[in-house]
């Protein structure tokens, strides 16, 4: 497997990948594991990183890495060690899976508003080649579909997830959270995660009251 096989590496006809990215020193810590997706590739490994995972990774700098494997999405080849990756950029991840302690902490901002609940929305994103089912939390007046405008924040977290490829589960069962890639994201819409189809509209007309119209369009 060569070691070009990143996206943007391929598009400017990079150095390989273990020297190319020049990470920051790793921190004290063993590292945290993680499991991510490119467009083409799994890798599996540990990220040289103190704290959250989510953190990390939306600093948008290259990240050490120890101990990686990795293997075609198609499911060419099993997992093999690839030594001479050293390190990643975190925009050439589409899709990261993690645990619940890769969320990132709240901050002053939100602590001191804590009455400020935030929403719960059901969705599917459109990560080509991938789509991802699972929950998001967003706060009141801000819609999914607003996942797709710019933003500071690289990855959104969707917990209770899973992700497929060609229909196909890409995910392991009972994976908490997946760290999805803004930059990549081309679709968005809310469903049934049950099913994760869209919901349907309610025959009959309206009753009055509020009207939850973000689940019927």
């Amino acid at each position: 497997m060569p070691f070009d096989f990143l996206r943007r590496r391929k598009e400017s006809a990079a150095t390989p990948a273990s020297t190319e990215a020049r990470p920051k020193p790793a921190g004290s810590g063993a590292g945290l594991p993680f499991e991510a997706m490119t467009e083409d590739w799994r890798l599996v490994g540990r990220m040289l990183v103190d704290g959250r995972l989510s953190d990390s990774l939306n600093k948008r700098e290259p990240i050490a890495l120890a101990d990686v494997q990795w293997a075609p999405m198609d499911g060419s080849e099993r997992l093999a060690p690839a030594p001479g990756l050293k390190s990643v950029d975190p925009y050439d991840l589409v899709l990261v899976l993690a645990g619940e302690d890769s969320l990132p902490e709240m901050t002053e901002a939100e602590r001191s508003a804590h009455k400020i609940h935030k929403v719960t929305y059901e969705v599917g994103l459109e990560i080509p080649p991938y789509r991802v089912v699972g929950t998001v939390q967003l706060y009141p007046g801000y819609e999914p579909l607003r996942l797709l405008d710019r933003s500071n924040e690289m990855f959104i977290a969707v917990v209770n997830a899973t992700a497929t490829m060609a229909g196909k589960a890409v995910s392991p069962p009972g994976t908490d959270v997946i760290l999805v890639n803004r930059a990549y994201l081309r679709g968005v819409e809310q469903v049934d995660a049950r099913t994760g189809e869209r919901y349907e509209k309610l025959p009959g007309g309206s009753l009055g009251g509020a009207q939850w119209t973000d689940k019927t369009r």
